[in-house]
């Protein structure tokens, strides 16, 4: 029964009261889940991994990292099967999807899902779940077509963070560039279950997520009202 969380930016960095913390946290089954972050995109930079522990800590999990730079884990697979949350951080996206096909990462990542593994990411760490989308990767904004497709279509991420990741968003789908997709806001989160959109949520008023298709006119853009963290349901519906 798998579940993934994709968050267009954000997360624990300047997060400050723990609410997207403890959202993901409650898609796991026990009471205090084990929750392995993952900094590939950021090369397993050590301030990124001391905010993750600085945010988790204190809060009901069993937190862990996974480093592929500077590996200590021998036996991959059994580490991340183990735990009930894998939280990827942001970064250089292909760089990331690189160095996991390389360790043999993304395969278990695919088996984790399986097994009910919530998956969650931000930015770089939530377009991996995706068939394809916006990444600035290669100096510049430009498509990215590899990703792990355990979500079909394409995901923009920090939709509203740079002007030009709308605009350019919409040239790819409009041009076939890019399959059509979803895009989000900094702040939002798009949870999925078994491939079904499910649930959007954001930290504050004013964020949103975005359908984004191609259409006789071009492209067409249709914005789904996240519920605030501990508030009622969003405005997104079931399927594209």
């Amino acid at each position: 029964m798998s579940q993934i969380v994709a968050m267009g930016g954000g997360g624990f960095v300047g997060e400050h009261d723990g609410r997207m913390h403890r959202y993901i946290l409650s898609l796991a089954t026990s009471a205090r889940p084990k929750i392995c972050f993952v900094a590939t995109g950021k090369g397993d930079n050590p301030e990124c991994i001391a905010a993750y522990y600085g945010a988790f800590r204190t809060l009901a999990c069993q937190p862990t990292h996974l480093a592929l730079f500077n590996r200590d884990v021998a036996d991959l697979r059994a580490f991340l099967l183990a735990q009930e949350i894998i939280f990827v951080w942001g970064g250089n996206t292909a760089s990331m999807l690189a160095v996991w096909r390389a360790h043999g990462v993304d395969q278990i990542i695919r088996e984790a899902a399986a097994q009910g593994v919530v998956l969650a990411g931000a930015c770089a760490g939530a377009l991996a779940w995706f068939e394809a989308g916006v990444t600035d990767s290669f100096s510049g904004l430009s498509p990215l077509r590899d990703g792990l497709g355990l979500l079909s279509g394409s995901l923009c991420p920090y939709y509203d963070g740079d002007p030009k990741r709308r605009p350019t968003y919409h040239g790819l789908v409009a041009s076939g560039q890019l399959v059509s997709g979803i895009a989000a806001d900094v702040g939002v989160a798009i949870r999925y279950h078994e491939g079904r959109l499910t649930d959007v949520v954001a930290q504050a008023e004013g964020m949103h997520a975005w359908r984004v298709a191609a259409d006789a006119a071009g492209v067409r853009e249709e914005k789904i009202v996240p519920r605030l963290l501990g508030r009622g349901p969003s405005s997104a519906s079931a399927s594209f």
